[in-house]
């Protein structure tokens, strides 16, 4: 059917074979292929007038019509490709990597756009952000999911909403850890298999967020600040004094890097080069490992309960869930701060395994 534009491609029918079976419209099965090779082969100009030259087309009318035609529901592609990712590296040893994705952008109509943090730039900048969902496993990651994140200055503008076509369902502010969550269940619900889900201090600073992934009885480990307030394991509430309503702390509450300050921090490496073991993921064919050497660098754990209940006064909160506190000094000088749920008796080891296959 499709003429062969590049290495890569060939078995590109294939692979779509299963996504164009849930399309619906002959015709949307029929010109999918074309769209699609059209992205994936050779050429800077992703336009359909050159794609359409590229791939030997008489005219480009055809895939004008594919993507101009009325919007039509694509959870059935979304559930194909998240049976497809789990059949690929789903299963207890998988990661779900949820992160943000940031699509610069010079104008201003673009729905979603505007000046937020692009970490591909690096810095604030004019930009769409997407929440981003990746299953994996060893080194292979697959997407299985990617939402839009609409900002504040546009869900309070429903006039500027209107004229850029958002649905009225859309212009509900959610936060990125709320669209993060929705997106979990859904790929759960489609049947993808993971052990842990980890996600960097964007979304592992928000309590909510946390306890959301506690609801759902899943293992979790993600960045925070380090200022993240924490209290001891053996922290306990004490009947109030003077003025006050309500049990408080018996201690305060210490930022995170203030905690770990005072404890050993270890050298640990958690993944060997090519000839040497790749933990956690052993089994892994040589072809598929990265040809760096063993990553290492130094850490500290502890057991800790962090300041995420109710606030109780001056704006601090009361002693949360118990959870490992932990700190990775890099080998460039920097520190980087996390909290896992993983069970008491990890290792440091395993610790730095997780919290480093981001």
């Amino acid at each position: 059917m499709l003429a062969d534009v590049g290495d890569g491609l060939g078995e590109l029918d294939g692979w779509l074979e299963p996504f164009l079976g849930v399309m619906g419209r002959k015709t949307r099965r029929e010109w999918a292929p074309f769209y699609v090779r059209g992205l994936l082969g050779p050429g800077e100009r992703k336009s359909l007038q050159p794609m359409a030259a590229r791939l030997g087309l008489p005219g480009h009318d055809q895939l004008q019509h594919f993507i101009a035609s009325a919007a039509w529901d694509d959870a059935p592609l979304w559930t194909v490709l998240a049976q497809q990712a789990d059949r690929l590296v789903g299963g207890a040893r998988a990661y779900l990597v949820i992160d943000d994705t940031a699509l610069p952008k010079k104008g201003t109509l673009s729905v979603g756009v505007a000046r937020q943090y692009c970490g591909q730039l690096g810095k604030r900048a004019n930009c769409q952000s997407l929440v981003s969902l990746t299953l994996a496993q060893g080194e292979v990651p697959v997407p299985v999911g990617l939402r839009l994140f609409v900002p504040e200055e546009w869900t309070g503008d429903a006039g500027r909403c209107a004229r850029a076509g958002v649905p009225e369902a859309a212009m509900t502010p959610v936060s990125k850890g709320e669209i993060a969550l929705a997106e979990l269940d859904r790929v759960r619900a489609a049947g993808v298999r993971f052990g842990c889900v980890l996600a960097d201090a964007g979304y592992g600073m928000s309590g909510a967020f946390r306890q959301g992934l506690d609801a759902r009885g899943l293992r979790w480990a993600v960045g925070i600040p380090k200022n993240q307030k924490v209290y001891g394991i053996d922290v306990q509430l004490v009947p109030p004094q003077g003025r006050a309503r309500k049990p408080v702390p018996s201690e305060e509450p210490r930022a995170a890097e203030d905690v770990l300050a005072v404890r050993p921090w270890r050298r640990t490496t958690w993944r060997h080069g090519t000839k040497g073991k790749l933990a956690p993921y052993a089994a892994i064919p040589t072809a598929t490992r990265s040809e760096p050497c063993g990553s290492f660098a130094r850490f500290a754990a502890i057991r800790v309960r962090v300041a995420d209940g109710p606030v109780w006064g001056n704006n601090r909160h009361l002693p949360g869930r118990e959870t490992w506190l932990v700190g990775e000094w890099r080998t460039s000088g920097e520190r980087k701060y996390y909290l896992s749920n993983l069970l008491p008796g990890t290792s440091v080891r395993a610790l730095a395994t997780a919290i480093k296959a981001r």
